[in-house]
C-alpha cells in the first residue's frame, strides 16, 4: 500500500474592497499579508499572489497556521480560508 501525500494546497481570498486597514493580518503573519501602500488596504506578499492578484493566492503548508490565525482574527471576517486536497 502506497502512502497518501498528506499536503493540502490552501488558497486565502481578501475581500480588499471591505477592509479597513486594521493591520491585524500584516502583523500577525506579514510573511503572507502585507499593507498596499496606494490603498492601504490589505494584500498578499507578492510570492503567493493568483496570477498577480492582490486579493487571491495560494500559501505553502508551513505558513498555513500564520495565514489562519490572521483570518480568525480579521475584525471584519474579509479573509477566507479554503484547503483542496
Amino acid at each position: 500500500m502506497e502512502c497518501q501525500n498528506s499536503v493540502r494546497t490552501m488558497y486565502v481570498i481578501i475581500g480588499r474592497d471591505s477592509c479597513v486597514s486594521c493591520g491585524a493580518c500584516w502583523n500577525i503573519c506579514p510573511e503572507v499579508f502585507c499593507q498596499n501602500p496606494c490603498d492601504e488596504y490589505s494584500e498578499l506578499v507578492e510570492a503567493y499572489r493568483f496570477c498577480g492578484s492582490r486579493a487571491e493566492g495560494e500559501v505553502p503548508d508551513e505558513l498555513s497556521s500564520c495565514a489562519r490565525e490572521a483570518a480568525s482574527l480579521c475584525p471584519l471576517e474579509i479573509i477566507t480560508i479554503r484547503e483542496e486536497p
